[in-house]
């Protein structure tokens, strides 16, 4: 009996094998959530963490290589760029530019396409017909052509990329609380509490949205990564952060004429806009997986 072949019933998944964490969490999901812990850290500690002043230029420090380092400056350990100043102090302040810029803007976007949501959701008729008409006619215009091109026309700032970043994506927020509101709003103990004389904002505040908020946080978190990517891109046309004031994309563009001979310039950058964008968005597949009633069980 022992040489027998192990039925299925003996042989687990590899997955079902790996050690689990409270919360449904795996351990390849624990060290994402540390890795995007830990660039949230160094974004909010950026200057005590940064070992130079991000804005100090000196041209006969321009194009160090990682490490290298004087006896008067100290060391650089990530190399510096074209004008002398250290990459590393001004990756971490770069780090929590593309933060505050997507958290800007994913409470922009997710605030208008909620509220637009939950009124064509709740009033309907020609209320959801004008609302969801403008929400097809923006999903239409692709959002990144729009944004380059307001902000062109407004000018580039700080202000005027959050506007543009948020106002640009709402649309999205607006089909999934539609959607949502119009399964909350049929459900019977909603029907009841209308019966009994209940406002509509009352309504709104105190059962639909409480109700619809779980969908809505998992595209908060995948357009929060797409934020991050879009504060990049523009920087990198010169239409995001200005400098000198240390960017992502605006390091990468400056770096892009230097890759031959300080590839440092692009390359860390780079890598840090891929791995925190990675973890936004595996983040966002857990969430999505553990907010979704139909996941459960799986």
């Amino acid at each position: 009996m022992s040489d027998q072949p192990a039925t299925r019933s003996t042989i687990r998944p590899l997955r079902r094998l790996a050690p689990r964490l409270p919360w449904g969490l795996s351990l390849g999901m624990a060290l994402v959530l540390l890795l995007l812990l830990a660039f949230v850290v160094a974004a909010i500690a950026a200057p005590l963490l940064a070992p130079h002043d991000p804005l100090r230029q000196s041209l006969l420090l321009r194009l160090r290589p990682p490490g290298s380092g004087t006896a008067s400056a100290g060391t650089f350990p990530l190399g510096t760029d074209d004008l002398g100043r250290d990459l590393l102090s001004r990756i971490l302040f770069g780090a929590r530019a593309s933060f505050i810029v997507a958290i800007l803007s994913v409470t922009v976007s997710l605030t208008v396409g909620t509220a637009l949501g939950l009124a064509a959701g709740w009033f309907r008729g020609w209320t959801a017909t004008i609302i969801m008409r403008v929400v097809d006619t923006m999903l239409s215009i692709p959002a990144i052509l729009l944004a380059v091109l307001t902000v062109a026309v407004l000018g580039p700032s700080f202000l005027n990329l959050v506007l543009v970043l948020g106002l640009t994506r709402w649309p999205r927020y607006t089909r999934v609380a539609y959607s949502s509101t119009l399964q909350v709003a049929s459900l019977p103990y909603m029907r009841a509490a209308e019966m009994a004389g209940a406002r509509a904002g009352r309504l709104l505040f105190r059962h639909v949205l409480p109700n619809i908020a779980g969908p809505l946080m998992v595209v908060a978190t995948s357009e929060f990564g797409l934020m991050i990517l879009s504060e990049a891109g523009l920087s990198f046309l010169g239409l995001g952060i200005q400098p000198p004031a240390p960017s992502w994309g605006s390091i990468m563009s400056a770096g892009r004429q230097y890759v031959a001979r300080a590839w440092w310039l692009t390359v860390f950058p780079g890598l840090s806009l891929f791995v925190l964008v990675l973890c936004v968005n595996l983040v966002g597949d857990w969430l999505r997986d553990r907010l979704d009633p139909r996941s459960v069980g799986r």
